[in-house]
């Protein structure tokens, strides 16, 4: 499931135009945000912090020089007693802010103590341990106040609460004692502020961003709505549908675009209608010239045919001539019966008659042509061990075969001529495959072209329309045929017949040449 919503989601940003422009927007837009509240909240978390630190560094002062100033009126030296003067000194100071107090206090001393240990008193459950040592020890070496950042833990409570920490040291003049005196100044309000402006931050940046969002997705419907239209009007021509037309509103760009399709369109209609008439009159022509030339070429065919019979009672010149006649009418007439077949393809008239045939007999025919044999040409055969059967014109498919063994033989120049059949479970092929002159890279396409020879100096009396009518025949049979070659290397043809409820799109019989 997964895999297939991120095939669907690679699938739309690759087809839509309009999702990558929302997406990288929002994207874009979001990491602006984000770095300016990023570099806002920073600052404003600076402010506060640096406003409570001012605050309590004074505020703190203020309360070491009245502790310094109860010490240094007090005569006791006795520990005990001492002790309890600066219990009275730290409960003074916290009850001196009454309900606003917004610090609390811990006092350790005397630091110097015989068995190491510090004895501290504390205003609050604040748990051993959490002071910043570095602040520690920074007020037990020496005079001056010190201050940190720190996250302070109070007994019974897993949450820590952010404070700023400021400690001086105390001197007791009576007996010498040294005490550290700590103020703790929380920033619980501070935190709640920051919090404040960070929700705010949030918020208006996720709507900022939602809203330049929603911006990119109007603009670019705007400006996608008409290419969409043209694209899918465009696939309507590619479909033979030339009178559909864009709608023009307005005098901007898009409308311009419009109507220079529009103009586009009308164009191609003109010229495509232009086309289709002259190709009706050439196919009409030709039709009509091939059916008008058949009576009269029979009468003189049968003249022919009397005239050559008597070739032996002429003067060699004559009879050369009867011989001449007889060729060139034969000839003919194979011309007109191949202008005849291209009529009727180009009408859509052309039609089966199926059949079920073994092209791996077609293939043993083939091997079995005399013009091959006549020419000393050897013929293999590869692959008509198994039967190959398919659904096909037994007329058409032999005499595509005849024409590709016919060219081989005529023009290749090859000694050896192979002739392979194979197949799968889709369709069959059978290739005709020779070693001679080869055809170049351009040759490959326009071999099949009506009319058009590789080399017309080496003809030998061919039409041109052999291979034409071939391909038809085989594109008439859901089929390919198609051509490869090197020059000096050979060339091959394969022809590709689908099986029943089979496709040639997979043919069996690869080119040796690609």
């Amino acid at each position: 499931m997964r895999s297939l919503a991120r095939v669907n989601l690679a699938r739309m940003w690759r087809r839509s135009i309009q999702a990558r422009v929302v997406t990288s927007t929002i994207l874009l837009s979001a990491l602006v945000v984000g770095l300016t509240g990023w570099a806002l909240l920073r600052d404003v978390a600076n402010g506060l912090a640096e406003d409570r630190r001012t605050a309590a560094v004074s505020e703190a002062r203020s309360g070491f020089e009245y502790a310094q100033t109860q010490l240094d009126v007090s005569l006791e030296t006795e520990p005990a007693t001492q002790a309890q003067t600066l219990t009275q000194m730290v409960d003074s100071l916290t009850r001196s802010r009454g309900a606003a107090r917004t610090y609390e206090l811990v006092l350790e001393g005397p630091l110097a103590t015989s068995d190491g240990q510090v004895p501290v008193r504390s205003s609050a459950a604040i748990a051993p341990g959490s002071l910043p040592e570095d602040l520690v020890e920074s007020v037990r070496s020496g005079p001056g106040t010190y201050w940190r950042y720190a996250d302070l833990s109070l007994l019974g409570s897993s949450d820590a609460e952010p404070a700023v920490v400021v400690g001086s040291q105390l001197r007791a003049p009576g007996s010498d004692d040294t005490y550290a005196l700590f103020y703790l100044f929380s920033l619980e309000d501070q935190q709640e502020t920051l919090d404040l402006v960070r929700r705010a931050l949030l918020l208006g940046g996720l709507a900022m961003v939602l809203m330049v969002g929603g911006v990119a997705w109007l603009v670019s419907r705007q400006v996608l709505d008409p290419v969409r239209m043209a694209r899918r009007i465009a696939e309507r021509y590619a479909s033979g549908s030339l009178e559909q037309r864009m709608h023009v509103s307005g005098e901007d760009d898009i409308a311009r675009l419009s109507t220079s399709f529009n103009q586009m369109a009308a164009s191609l209609q003109s010229q495509i209608r232009r086309l289709e008439k002259l190709s009706r009159v050439q196919q009409r022509f030709v039709s009509d010239v091939s059916h008008e030339l058949r009576t009269p070429l029979t009468t003189v065919q049968m003249a022919s045919e009397v005239i050559y019979s008597a070739r032996d009672q002429m003067d060699p010149q004559s009879a050369r001539s009867a011989e001449l006649l007889k060729r060139e009418l034969d000839r003919f007439e194979s011309l007109l019966a191949d202008l005849l077949d291209l009529s009727r393809f180009d009408a859509s008239a052309a039609q089966l008659e199926l059949d079920t045939i073994d092209l791996t007999q077609v293939a043993r025919q083939a091997a079995d042509d005399p013009l091959a044999a006549r020419a000393g040409i050897k013929v293999r055969l590869i692959g008509v061990d198994q039967p190959a059967i398919v659904e096909a014109d037994i007329r058409r498919i032999d005499r595509i075969i005849r024409n590709l063994m016919a060219n081989a033989v005529k023009y290749s120049g090859s000694d050896v001529i192979e002739v392979e059949v194979a197949q799968n479970d889709e369709a069959v092929s059978i290739a005709v495959r020779d070693f001679g002159i080869g055809l170049s890279g351009d040759e490959n396409v326009r071999v099949f072209d009506r009319f058009w020879r590789a080399d017309p100096a080496r003809a030998q009396g061919g039409t041109g329309l052999g291979l034409a009518i071939s391909r038809e025949d085989a594109v008439l049979h859901g089929g390919t045929l198609q051509a490869w070659g090197r020059p000096g290397e050979g060339s091959e043809f394969i022809l590709t017949i689908p099986k029943p409820g089979g496709s040639a799109k997979n043919p069996p019989l690869v080119s040796v040449y690609l």
